[in-house]
């Protein structure tokens, strides 16, 4: 089951639209003031999950007289409501990826822990990523193969999201690596790109923040 979380940031309707057409059936999950930018897109949430400042009491009785879910919270809380959407969607049967849309925008410290919460799905293995119309971001240990015509933009970025990367290898890079260890304090993983049709990153110990990008 593919999943999508719609949160409260910044979220470029026309992109958004675009996305959606591509990225085929989904389960929605709202968050908080994502439920906005959801109702914008014409998605009808599956559940929504938040403490809901932003959100009108009316709001929230009409999604529950339509049988959906809803996880309501406390504002004090150790989580972020982003943070427990994705709890909670790691906690559905039979995931097989997880999108989420709004996870950056004018915050940088809401960008910088989103990033941070996918090591939730990296652990369980999931596929995770957070998406806007210049970047897509997911964490990367192991090994990845990379396609040129499938890649979000021309620059791909690793930047070390443990304090070490070890044994970092690139194949089918513009600047290539072998064996090669990224520290945190360091920009050396920055703005690489695709030479050939195919790449190939091989990561020997710690995990990567992976990022494709354009201008």
């Amino acid at each position: 089951m593919k999943i999508l979380i719609v949160t409260g940031g910044d979220v470029e309707p026309a992109f958004a639209a675009g996305f959606l057409k591509t990225y085929g059936a989904f389960h929605v999950i709202a968050v908080d003031g994502g439920l906005k930018a959801a109702e914008g897109l014409g998605l009808m949430p599956d559940a929504v999950v938040g403490d809901f400042d932003t959100v009108s009491i009316e709001a929230l009785d009409c999604y529950k007289k339509m049988g959906i879910h809803i996880e309501v919270h406390k504002p004090e809380k150790d989580c972020t409501d982003t943070e427990l959407a994705l709890l909670y969607a790691l906690s559905l049967p039979e995931v097989s990826q997880i999108v989420i849309l709004g996870g950056l925008g004018r915050r940088f410290d809401h960008a910088m822990g989103n990033v941070q919460i996918l090591f939730h799905a990296l652990k369980q293995k999931v596929p995770c990523c957070m998406v806007d119309s210049y970047n897509r971001i997911s964490l990367l240990e192991g090994t990845a193969e990379i396609e040129r015509s499938k890649t979000w933009g021309r620059y791909i970025s690793l930047i070390p999201f443990t304090e070490q990367v070890k044994g970092v290898t690139l194949t089918g890079f513009k600047y290539p690596l072998t064996k090669a260890v990224l520290m945190s304090g360091n920009s050396l993983g920055i703005s690489n790109e695709l030479l050939e049709e195919r790449g190939r990153i091989e990561v020997e110990e710690g995990i990567l923040v992976y990022i494709e990008s354009r201008d």
